[in-house]
């Protein structure tokens, strides 16, 4: 291999490698011309689910639906709503499921809670198991009178 081809082959996997980042699907016709609205629109948009692809967010997704939403976000923000506005407008008509991190409500404090509180329950279930069987397995001694029974009682059965 001549040292211009390995210079190449070099060069080109140098591209690949800095150039092998996520791609946006954001259109350049979805851009907002003020650059702050702009900025906010991603942010926000990074915060959104994809319904299609459920794993990305509609920033990073092709689907249709993201799209749409992608111009519904960058319209209500164009019309002056805040980021808090824009969110809640998008969970009013999607649901709680379209947020890539979900609010903390009553709803969401037992979805994250019901397997730390499990965990409590199984170790205190596995401490009393534990305990039980040990207390099972202690005998008491028997005091010299009940021996002196016991032996008698075994004695006259033979």
């Amino acid at each position: 291999m001549t040292l211009s081809l390995r210079y190449g082959l070099a060069a080109l996997l140098l591209a690949g490698i800095l150039f092998a980042g996520p791609a946006g699907a954001v259109n350049p016709e979805e851009r907002l011309a003020d650059p702050v609205l702009e900025n906010r629109a991603r942010a926000l948009s990074a915060q959104l689910r994809c319904m299609v692809c459920q794993n990305q967010s509609i920033d990073d997704s092709n689907a249709e639906l993201a799209k749409d939403l992608r111009l519904i976000v960058r319209e209500r923000l164009a019309g002056g709503d805040s980021d808090q506005a824009v969110l809640d407008y998008v969970v009013s008509r999607y649901g709680e499921f379209v947020l890539l991190k979900p609010r903390l409500e009553g709803k969401t404090l037992v979805l994250w809670g019901a397997p730390a509180l499990l965990l409590v329950v199984g170790a205190g279930g596995l401490f009393w198991a534990a305990r039980r069987r040990r207390r099972v397995g202690q005998t008491e001694r028997l005091s010299e009178a009940e021996a002196a029974r016991l032996d008698a009682i075994l004695r006259a059965q033979d």
